[in-house]
């Protein structure tokens, strides 16, 4: 009985220390096939883009358009609606981290809702000669609509 206990627990042992060996293996091939990921600066997107954002989802799928003015630096960033050429919106870079660049604006008066204060959070990154990403509109408004999440994509103004 002895006999059969200690060979079970051998078993056990030498099962488990192959799982470990195993997983490390797996976390050592999994780190290797990581590209690193690629940084952004605010001078690789300095100009002047043009920006097309379409809502994710609903059945309004009009973008809404306008000319996104970025400098090298954190101040400066406005945004200008065809329509509203002469009231540029001022934009606040928050975070330039990795590959991304985190936007916020508004307060200010919605293009696709009028009447209505909106603030917005964009999240930017450059793929080859293209802005894209994704922007979240707080509508100051009550119900079940006061978010809108679109789809953003931007390309430099000539």
């Amino acid at each position: 009985m002895r006999v059969l206990a200690l060979s079970c627990c051998a078993a056990l042992f030498v099962a488990c220390a192959k799982a470990d060996q195993d997983t490390a293996t797996d976390t050592a091939a999994g780190a290797t096939e990581t590209a690193p990921t690629a940084t952004i600066s605010l001078a690789d997107v300095a100009g002047k883009w043009n920006v097309a954002s379409k809502p994710e989802s609903g059945t309004d799928t009009t973008s809404t358009r306008y000319v996104l003015n970025a400098t090298a630096e954190r101040t400066g960033w406005t945004i200008t609606f065809a329509d509203r050429p002469r009231q540029p919106v001022a934009l606040r870079v928050v975070a330039v981290e990795g590959d991304s660049i985190v936007t916020e604006t508004g307060p200010f008066e919605s293009v696709r809702r009028r009447g209505v204060q909106v603030t917005t959070r964009a999240v930017l990154r450059k793929e080859g000669d293209r802005l894209v990403g994704s922007t979240r509109a707080r509508y100051a408004s009550t119900g079940a609509d006061t978010v809108l999440i679109l789809r953003t994509e931007g390309t430099r103004a000539p």
